[in-house]
């Protein structure tokens, strides 16, 4: 799966427009685990976590508003901070 379209609909939506380093260095224990990029979205969602490396500006309280309004998801939370 590709995240790029899902990583510049947040970036439009919240203005942010700095360039981004893709990296894919995660290797899979045997049969076990699939790499995060090929995760479908159903998968990220039924997982009930979605990682997000948050850009500076919005807050992590209107970046988990974004995930639930984007997934039509009836909640959604933060786990610590997200703040850079």
């Amino acid at each position: 799966m590709d995240f790029s379209p899902f990583v510049e609909r947040i970036d439009k939506f919240c203005g942010y427009n700095q360039p981004w380093e893709v990296r894919k260095d995660y290797v899979p224990a045997g049969d076990f685990g699939v790499q995060p990029d090929k995760r479908t979205i159903k998968d990220l969602i039924n997982t009930s976590i979605i990682n997000v490396d948050k850009p500076p500006g919005p807050t992590s309280h209107e970046v988990a508003f974004w995930v639930k309004t984007m997934f039509n998801l009836p909640r959604v939370g933060h786990g610590g901070t997200l703040e850079p």
